[in-house]
């Protein structure tokens, strides 16, 4: 395997490609719009596997990668008078616009391959996506007892019938 640089193998951002990824030429880089980061710019590189994302937020740069199968699946938006699809994420700010089109025929052909590429399930605006399950958090003095005893189940009360009430207790002493 050889190694990749900033221009083998991914296309850098500005190198005039259309702004719409291509699914079966991956990878590849492109410039996302992004409020929270300095210059409004994201650079976003999609690979099959894995999406980086890289962006400098009050001059600290940083670099997310994230795994294709974190996220939800593709999701069809609809924007002003086009349709957009992206790769949805639980958290908002790791979604990913993948293009944008009003070309009804062009944007679900587009709808099909990135979900065939990426082994996601293709989803609409109006569908939640499953939220991943809540993570145990721990808890400040979860080492007073250990994780066996706090599973544990508390045995059941005395059986009513071996109490005897009201007796003088017998003894025998030998």
């Amino acid at each position: 395997m050889r190694r990749q640089t900033a221009i083998s193998g991914i296309n850098p951002a500005g190198s005039g490609r259309a702004l719409r990824p291509d699914p079966l030429s991956l990878p590849f880089r492109f410039d996302a719009h992004d409020t929270r980061a300095d210059g409004g710019i994201r650079q976003i590189e999609l690979h099959r596997e894995h999406v980086v994302l890289r962006r400098a937020v009050l001059g600290m740069r940083m670099a997310v990668n994230v795994r294709v199968s974190d996220f939800s699946g593709i999701a069809l938006r609809e924007v002003a008078d086009a349709r957009m699809l992206v790769l949805l994420h639980r958290d908002p700010s790791l979604t990913i616009p993948l293009c944008t089109s009003s070309d009804r025929d062009e944007i679900a052909a587009a709808w099909q391959m990135w979900s065939e590429i990426f082994s996601l399930p293709q989803l609409t605006e109006h569908e939640p996506s499953e939220s991943a399950p809540r993570r145990r958090r721990r808890n400040a003095v979860h080492w007073r007892r250990p994780k066996f005893l706090v599973r544990r189940r508390v045995g059941a009360a005395l059986d009513p019938a071996t109490v005897h009430r009201g007796e003088s207790e017998i003894m025998a002493r030998e």
